[in-house]
């Protein structure tokens, strides 16, 4: 009788085991993870037309160069006259100087810069005179009379970005002459025997107005390569007495920061 009771207790506390287990399993709901779309993913990659153009904020800069400097105007056409009447005796060449200073880029859009600069820049222009007779060529006997302008040079430069990094650039120039020396030089047989310079300056105006432009490349790492050339406006003589103007051609490496 009490083995019969134990069975049956046993059984019932079984069933209420299976029941509660069965209960809890069907409280329980798989988690299901909801199907989103795809947020997009920010790139942290900057721009190369950002990174190359410089258009992205406010940067400034250094610059230096070289400059192949000469004067053109109806002053050099007479020189120019004179060197065929005198069967190359007389010639005229180009100066070879430097140019060096700094700037600041200041963006106006996403492919277009304003940029002033101040710079110091070596200009001018030569004439060479030889023994114009031949029984003295072998003297190689020279007299060279060189102009050695140096301007501080203030450009307010207009810049447009065709590609990532290559941009065409133009705008007016102002410059202040700080000096102009004519230096004479005379030698025979390679040596030098006579040299002088001459101030001129006050013989100059102080103020020269041009056009220039050009074409470059701005790496990303903030390394440029420019190009370009000076269009000289103003007479240089302060007198009136000839009328000369500056040309400049222009080569330069450039670093924003």
């Amino acid at each position: 009788m009490q083995t019969n009771r134990a069975t049956r207790l046993l059984a019932l506390s079984a069933a209420l085991l299976v029941g509660a287990s069965t209960a809890a399993l069907a409280q329980v709901r798989p988690h299901v993870v909801p199907r989103t779309a795809s947020a997009p993913v920010r790139s942290t990659y900057s721009s190369p037309a950002n990174a190359a153009n410089k258009a992205d904020g406010v940067h400034f800069g250094i610059r230096a160069g070289l400059n192949v400097a000469d004067w053109s105007g109806d002053a050099v056409s007479t020189v120019m006259d004179l060197a065929e009447l005198t069967n190359g005796a007389v010639s005229k060449e180009q100066r070879t100087g430097f140019h060096a200073g700094a700037y600041v880029t200041l963006p106006v859009g996403a492919r277009f810069t304003i940029e002033p600069g101040l710079q110091y820049s070596e200009k001018g222009m030569a004439l060479v005179g030889r023994v114009p007779l031949e029984q003295f060529d072998f003297l190689n006997a020279r007299v060279t009379a060189t102009s050695r302008m140096a301007y501080l040079d203030v450009p307010v430069l207009a810049k447009a970005y065709i590609t990532p990094g290559l941009y065409v650039y133009a705008g007016p120039q102002a410059s202040y002459l700080l000096s102009n020396k004519v230096r004479v030089e005379a030698g025979a047989l390679g040596f030098e025997a006579y040299q002088q310079d001459f101030d001129v300056r006050n013989q100059f105006r102080e103020l020269d107005f041009s056009l220039t432009g050009g074409a470059g490349y701005q790496f990303g790492n903030g390394l440029g390569l420019s190009a370009g050339y000076d269009y000289g406006l103003s007479s240089l003589d302060k007198n009136n007495r000839f009328d000369a103007q500056n040309r400049v051609i222009k080569a330069s490496v450039n670093f924003s920061f």
